[in-house]
Protein backbone atom coordinates (compact mmCIF):
# COMPACT_ATOMS: atom_id res chain seq x y z
CA UNK A 1 0.00 0.00 0.00
CA UNK A 2 1.61 3.27 -1.13
CA UNK A 3 1.39 6.49 0.88
CA UNK A 4 -1.31 8.08 -1.29
CA UNK A 5 -3.49 4.97 -1.30
CA UNK A 6 -2.92 4.57 2.43
CA UNK A 7 -4.06 8.15 3.08
CA UNK A 8 -7.21 7.58 1.01
CA UNK A 9 -8.02 4.38 2.93
CA UNK A 10 -7.46 6.07 6.28
CA UNK A 11 -9.69 8.97 5.24
CA UNK A 12 -12.42 6.59 4.05
CA UNK A 13 -12.22 4.56 7.26
CA UNK A 14 -12.42 7.74 9.34
CA UNK A 15 -15.46 8.96 7.42
CA UNK A 16 -17.27 5.65 7.88
CA UNK A 17 -16.31 5.44 11.56
CA UNK A 18 -17.57 8.96 12.20
CA UNK A 19 -20.78 8.30 10.28
CA UNK A 20 -21.50 5.28 12.47
CA UNK A 21 -20.95 7.06 15.79
CA UNK A 22 -24.44 8.31 16.69
CA UNK A 23 -23.90 8.90 20.39
CA UNK A 24 -20.52 10.63 20.27
CA UNK A 25 -19.61 14.09 19.09
CA UNK A 26 -22.35 14.42 16.49
CA UNK A 27 -25.70 15.97 17.44
CA UNK A 28 -28.76 14.52 15.80
CA UNK A 29 -29.10 15.69 12.17
CA UNK A 30 -25.79 17.56 12.34
CA UNK A 31 -24.86 19.12 9.00
CA UNK A 32 -21.21 18.85 9.98
CA UNK A 33 -21.29 15.09 10.33
CA UNK A 34 -19.26 13.38 7.56
CA UNK A 35 -21.38 12.03 4.73
CA UNK A 36 -21.02 8.36 3.80
CA UNK A 37 -18.92 7.80 0.67
CA UNK A 38 -20.82 7.13 -2.54
CA UNK A 39 -20.49 3.65 -4.07
CA UNK A 40 -21.87 2.11 -7.24
CA UNK A 41 -24.27 -0.68 -6.23
CA UNK A 42 -23.95 -3.98 -8.09
CA UNK A 43 -26.51 -5.01 -10.72
CA UNK A 44 -29.59 -6.69 -9.27
CA UNK A 45 -32.28 -8.86 -10.77
CA UNK A 46 -35.45 -7.22 -9.47
CA UNK A 47 -38.07 -8.07 -8.42
CA UNK A 48 -36.74 -10.70 -6.02
CA UNK A 49 -39.17 -13.60 -5.63
CA UNK A 50 -40.19 -14.37 -2.04
CA UNK A 51 -38.79 -17.60 -0.64
CA UNK A 52 -41.00 -20.51 0.31
CA UNK A 53 -42.91 -19.79 3.49
CA UNK A 54 -42.56 -16.00 3.25
CA UNK A 55 -45.46 -13.71 4.20
CA UNK A 56 -46.30 -11.64 1.11
CA UNK A 57 -47.40 -8.16 2.22
CA UNK A 58 -47.83 -6.66 -1.24
CA UNK A 59 -47.75 -8.43 -4.60
CA UNK A 60 -49.11 -5.65 -6.78
CA UNK A 61 -52.69 -6.85 -7.03
CA UNK A 62 -54.45 -4.95 -4.25
CA UNK A 63 -53.99 -3.14 -0.95
CA UNK A 64 -56.13 -5.51 1.10
CA UNK A 65 -53.22 -6.29 3.44
CA UNK A 66 -52.79 -2.62 4.35
CA UNK A 67 -54.82 -0.04 6.23
CA UNK A 68 -54.60 3.49 7.51
CA UNK A 69 -53.53 4.08 11.10
CA UNK A 70 -57.14 4.34 12.30
CA UNK A 71 -58.22 1.20 10.49
CA UNK A 72 -59.72 2.60 7.27
CA UNK A 73 -58.71 1.02 3.94
CA UNK A 74 -55.42 2.29 2.52
CA UNK A 75 -55.92 5.09 -0.03
CA UNK A 76 -52.60 4.89 -1.86
CA UNK A 77 -53.03 4.08 -5.55
CA UNK A 78 -52.08 1.09 -7.62
CA UNK A 79 -49.93 1.91 -10.65
CA UNK A 80 -48.44 0.02 -13.55
CA UNK A 81 -45.76 -2.55 -12.94
CA UNK A 82 -47.35 -4.04 -9.86
CA UNK A 83 -46.56 -1.07 -7.65
CA UNK A 84 -48.39 1.19 -5.25
CA UNK A 85 -47.76 4.94 -5.10
CA UNK A 86 -48.15 7.31 -2.18
CA UNK A 87 -51.08 9.71 -2.52
CA UNK A 88 -49.92 12.80 -0.67
CA UNK A 89 -52.04 13.69 2.32
CA UNK A 90 -53.72 10.31 2.74
CA UNK A 91 -51.41 9.33 5.58
CA UNK A 92 -49.14 6.44 6.45
CA UNK A 93 -50.30 2.90 5.79
CA UNK A 94 -49.58 -0.17 7.88
CA UNK A 95 -49.97 -3.92 7.69
CA UNK A 96 -53.09 -5.47 9.13
CA UNK A 97 -51.00 -7.95 11.06
CA UNK A 98 -48.26 -7.38 13.62
CA UNK A 99 -44.67 -8.58 13.54
CA UNK A 100 -41.60 -8.61 15.78
CA UNK A 101 -38.35 -10.21 14.60
CA UNK A 102 -38.37 -10.26 10.80
CA UNK A 103 -36.36 -10.48 7.62
CA UNK A 104 -38.06 -7.88 5.41
CA UNK A 105 -37.67 -7.27 1.68
CA UNK A 106 -38.95 -3.98 0.19
CA UNK A 107 -38.52 -2.55 -3.31
CA UNK A 108 -39.05 1.18 -3.86
CA UNK A 109 -38.47 3.95 -6.38
CA UNK A 110 -38.38 7.73 -6.01
CA UNK A 111 -40.05 10.06 -8.55
CA UNK A 112 -38.46 10.77 -11.90
CA UNK A 113 -37.93 13.54 -12.80
CA UNK A 114 -36.88 14.45 -9.27
CA UNK A 115 -38.28 17.50 -7.55
CA UNK A 116 -36.96 19.40 -4.57
CA UNK A 117 -33.75 18.87 -2.65
CA UNK A 118 -32.43 17.76 0.71
CA UNK A 119 -35.23 16.12 2.75
CA UNK A 120 -37.84 17.44 0.34
CA UNK A 121 -36.98 14.95 -2.40
CA UNK A 122 -38.45 11.47 -2.65
CA UNK A 123 -38.97 11.20 1.09
CA UNK A 124 -40.72 8.27 2.76
CA UNK A 125 -39.78 5.59 5.25
CA UNK A 126 -40.13 1.95 6.25
CA UNK A 127 -41.10 1.63 9.92
CA UNK A 128 -40.56 -1.62 11.80
CA UNK A 129 -43.20 -1.99 14.50
CA UNK A 130 -44.45 1.49 13.47
CA UNK A 131 -41.59 2.83 15.59
CA UNK A 132 -38.15 2.20 14.10
CA UNK A 133 -37.51 3.81 10.71
CA UNK A 134 -35.23 2.91 7.85
CA UNK A 135 -35.25 6.13 5.85
CA UNK A 136 -36.39 6.20 2.23
CA UNK A 137 -35.07 9.20 0.31
CA UNK A 138 -33.76 10.17 -3.11
CA UNK A 139 -30.10 10.32 -2.07
CA UNK A 140 -28.73 10.17 -5.61
CA UNK A 141 -26.67 13.36 -6.05
CA UNK A 142 -28.80 14.94 -3.32
CA UNK A 143 -27.09 16.12 -0.15
CA UNK A 144 -28.84 16.01 3.21
CA UNK A 145 -27.77 15.37 6.79
CA UNK A 146 -25.96 12.06 7.20
CA UNK A 147 -28.43 10.40 9.57
CA UNK A 148 -31.37 11.27 7.32
CA UNK A 149 -30.27 9.94 3.94
CA UNK A 150 -31.46 6.76 2.27
CA UNK A 151 -30.86 3.61 4.33
CA UNK A 152 -30.17 5.55 7.54
CA UNK A 153 -31.66 4.36 10.79
CA UNK A 154 -33.32 7.74 10.95
CA UNK A 155 -31.71 10.23 13.28
CA UNK A 156 -29.30 7.62 14.65
CA UNK A 157 -27.11 5.69 12.22
CA UNK A 158 -26.15 6.92 8.75
CA UNK A 159 -25.49 4.13 6.26
CA UNK A 160 -21.81 3.20 6.00
CA UNK A 161 -21.97 4.06 2.28
CA UNK A 162 -24.42 5.74 -0.08
CA UNK A 163 -25.50 2.96 -2.46
CA UNK A 164 -28.41 4.86 -4.02
CA UNK A 165 -29.61 4.41 -7.57
CA UNK A 166 -30.91 7.21 -9.79
CA UNK A 167 -34.46 8.58 -9.48
CA UNK A 168 -37.05 6.30 -11.04
CA UNK A 169 -34.87 3.19 -10.77
CA UNK A 170 -36.07 0.38 -8.55
CA UNK A 171 -34.08 -0.07 -5.36
CA UNK A 172 -34.18 -2.70 -2.66
CA UNK A 173 -33.92 -2.94 1.09
CA UNK A 174 -33.24 -6.23 2.80
CA UNK A 175 -33.66 -5.69 6.52
CA UNK A 176 -33.09 -8.11 9.38
CA UNK A 177 -34.74 -6.64 12.46
CA UNK A 178 -34.79 -7.94 16.02
CA UNK A 179 -37.28 -6.20 18.29
CA UNK A 180 -36.34 -4.82 21.70
CA UNK A 181 -36.99 -6.96 24.75
CA UNK A 182 -38.60 -5.61 27.92
CA UNK A 183 -38.98 -7.23 31.31
CA UNK A 184 -42.27 -7.68 33.16
CA UNK A 185 -41.91 -4.21 34.64
CA UNK A 186 -41.50 -2.57 31.23
CA UNK A 187 -37.77 -1.95 31.58
CA UNK A 188 -35.53 -2.42 28.56
CA UNK A 189 -33.55 -5.68 28.64
CA UNK A 190 -32.03 -5.63 25.15
CA UNK A 191 -32.35 -2.91 22.48
CA UNK A 192 -33.65 -3.40 18.97
CA UNK A 193 -31.07 -4.40 16.35
CA UNK A 194 -31.04 -3.93 12.60
CA UNK A 195 -29.00 -5.07 9.64
CA UNK A 196 -29.74 -3.41 6.29
CA UNK A 197 -28.62 -4.13 2.75
CA UNK A 198 -29.35 -1.34 0.29
CA UNK A 199 -29.27 -2.53 -3.33
CA UNK A 200 -27.31 -5.55 -2.18
CA UNK A 201 -24.72 -3.50 -0.26
CA UNK A 202 -24.38 -3.94 3.51
CA UNK A 203 -24.95 -0.47 4.99
CA UNK A 204 -26.10 -1.25 8.57
CA UNK A 205 -24.33 -4.10 10.36
CA UNK A 206 -26.38 -5.33 13.34
CA UNK A 207 -26.60 -1.85 14.88
CA UNK A 208 -28.22 -1.43 18.28
CA UNK A 209 -30.92 1.21 18.06
CA UNK A 210 -30.87 3.97 20.66
CA UNK A 211 -34.65 3.98 20.89
CA UNK A 212 -37.56 4.98 18.64
CA UNK A 213 -36.47 6.98 15.59
CA UNK A 214 -37.70 10.54 15.95
CA UNK A 215 -36.96 13.96 14.46
CA UNK A 216 -34.80 16.45 16.37
CA UNK A 217 -35.09 14.61 19.67
CA UNK A 218 -33.72 11.42 21.23
CA UNK A 219 -36.72 9.45 22.44
CA UNK A 220 -36.02 6.72 25.03
CA UNK A 221 -37.41 3.22 24.76
CA UNK A 222 -40.88 2.64 26.09
CA UNK A 223 -42.36 -0.84 26.53
CA UNK A 224 -44.66 -1.92 23.72
CA UNK A 225 -46.23 -5.17 22.46
CA UNK A 226 -44.01 -7.87 21.00
CA UNK A 227 -45.79 -7.67 17.65
CA UNK A 228 -46.80 -4.45 15.89
CA UNK A 229 -47.54 -3.54 12.25
CA UNK A 230 -44.98 -2.52 9.67
CA UNK A 231 -45.80 0.88 8.21
CA UNK A 232 -44.84 2.98 5.18
CA UNK A 233 -44.68 6.74 5.50
CA UNK A 234 -46.60 9.36 3.57
CA UNK A 235 -44.17 12.31 3.52
CA UNK A 236 -45.99 14.06 0.68
CA UNK A 237 -43.93 12.59 -2.18
CA UNK A 238 -45.17 10.06 -4.79
CA UNK A 239 -42.67 7.33 -3.87
CA UNK A 240 -43.55 3.88 -5.23
CA UNK A 241 -43.33 0.50 -3.51
CA UNK A 242 -43.62 -3.03 -4.83
CA UNK A 243 -42.82 -6.66 -3.97
CA UNK A 244 -42.91 -6.46 -0.17
CA UNK A 245 -42.50 -9.71 1.74
CA UNK A 246 -41.02 -10.97 4.97
CA UNK A 247 -39.94 -14.03 6.88
CA UNK A 248 -41.24 -14.11 10.43
CA UNK A 249 -38.18 -14.95 12.54
CA UNK A 250 -40.19 -15.49 15.72
CA UNK A 251 -42.15 -18.51 14.49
Amino acid sequence: MGPVRGMVCVALFAAVACAQDPAGAWPQHSRKRPLPPVVQPPPQMLPVAPPQGAVVLFDGHDLSGWREAKGSPARWRLVEGGAMEIVAGTGDICTRGGFGDVELHVEWATPNPPRGSDQDRGNSGVFLMQTYEVQVLDSYQNVTYADGQAAAIYGQFPPTVNASRAPGEWQSYDIVFHRPRFDAGGRLVTPARATVRHNGVLVQDDVKLLGPTTHMVRTPYSAHPDRLPISLQDHGHPVRYRNIWLRDLEK
